[in-house]
């Protein structure tokens, strides 16, 4: 019998950390992961898409499959391969570096860290269990640090998801919320991407009252951002905007008659695009701004993934009776409960596939997305062998 084991997941994990894949650039790995599935006797295929409307991205997906003798429930088991761009700051070995109990490496917190829990956890079940009821459809995913998750969006526009019961997405949720492991997440903030662009009128610098500023427009509206009174879920927290850039150039000597500025407005469960507009409406209203102004929500490669929407699981959902159950048979406490503050796959999970419970669940560390990211390993073991024991508690 197969057990779990920290050198192998080590080794599982070191590799996938040396293998380099910034979100549009996941071919390598994702070859890696499809063999990795067939050297172990696990069925897999690569499913490809193309986005030829915003991107023109044409990106692959691993998707393999376990179907049991009998009837039962289809876990889906999901992940990311890829990474965001290398920034600087690195001290450590963005390709991997062990210290004790410490992983360091782009993506070894986020999510590789998951994606090998899930592959080892996939690799124990499948040597140990021939017989079982229902199916575990398992997607690593490409492009899900980019701007529109594509690489699940795919999956679930291609109806590979639509049988989908129970989701388990395995992002570090304890790295990502700074608890204590174990931290089980039932829900997210979810969010859209949009401009505003205000519309002035050009005059000479000597004499800018005579011309309408679309700049100080612009930073009028930002000021203004800081006393938006957001929607406050109890469980999900309160909805925010962030300022990603301001655009504008009146030139050498001129008023400028055009700035655009582009924000990320995180939402909780109540919140639309609606909202979304009126309360940039009552923000440019109270900074009693001139001139015109424009809203566009950015454009979206499917009309699926024009946002990311909020969502909540029930805590006295079966799933999350079973998955905590397991949790507390693996580390011996109960988890945590918690909710992600920003958005991922799990948000397309959570609220497309007609109401599946999307609990994530995964490894603790720190610095994602940051210079010196690293993962706890013993972390990334137990959360290899709670899925296992998950899947085992479920399916046998």
């Amino acid at each position: 019998m197969y057990k779990i084991n920290r050198e192998d997941t080590v080794k599982l994990l070191s590799n996938l950390v040396a293998i380099e894949s910034t979100y549009f650039e996941e071919e390598e790995i994702i070859n890696y992961v499809n063999d990795w599935f067939v050297n172990n006797n696990m069925k897999s295929t690569i499913h490809e898409y193309y986005d030829s409307k915003v991107t023109k991205f044409h990106g692959k997906n691993v998707v393999s499959e376990l179907i049991g003798e009998k009837k039962g429930p289809t876990i889906c088991l999901n992940g990311h391969l890829d990474t965001v761009n290398l920034c600087d700051g690195w001290v450590k070995n963005p390709k991997g570096e062990i210290d004790g109990d410490i992983m360091y490496g782009r993506g070894a917190l986020d999510m590789k860290s998951g994606c090998a829990a899930i592959l080892t956890a996939l690799k124990a079940f499948n040597e140990n269990h021939k017989s079982f009821k229902g199916r575990i459809l398992t997607t690593l995913v490409s492009d899900e640090e980019g701007p529109y998750g594509l690489g699940t969006n795919a999956l679930i526009e291609d109806g590979i998801l639509d049988d989908v019961d129970v989701a388990i997405i395995t992002e570090p949720s304890s790295g990502f919320t700074e608890k204590d492991f174990p931290t089980l997440c039932l829900g997210a903030r979810g969010g859209y991407g949009l401009s505003v662009e205000f519309f002035g009128k050009s005059a000479h610098a000597a004499t800018p009252e005579l011309g309408v500023n679309a700049i100080t427009s612009a930073s009028k509206f930002v000021s203004e951002i800081e006393n938006i009174d957001y929607l406050e879920d109890d469980f999900l927290g309160k909805g925010s905007a962030c300022v990603i850039s301001i655009e504008g150039d009146g030139g050498a000597c001129s008023v400028p008659d055009y700035s655009k500025v582009t924000l990320f407005w995180h939402i909780v469960v109540g919140e639309t695009t609606d909202t979304i507009i009126s309360q940039i409406e009552e923000a440019i209203k109270r900074a009693r701004i001139k001139g015109e102004y424009k809203i566009t929500f950015r454009p979206s490669p499917t009309e699926g993934s024009k946002g990311f929407m909020p969502y909540k699981v029930d805590r006295k959902n079966k799933t999350v009776k079973d998955f905590s159950e397991s949790i507390v048979s693996v580390c011996g406490i109960e988890p945590s409960i918690s909710a992600f503050a920003s958005i991922g796959d799990f948000n397309y999970l959570g609220t497309r596939l007609g109401g599946v419970p999307a609990l994530v669940f995964g490894a603790a560390g720190k610095n994602y997305h940051g210079a010196n990211e690293y993962v706890e390993i013993d972390t990334v073991v137990d959360t290899a062998k709670i899925v296992y024991d998950y899947l085992v508690r479920t399916l046998v």
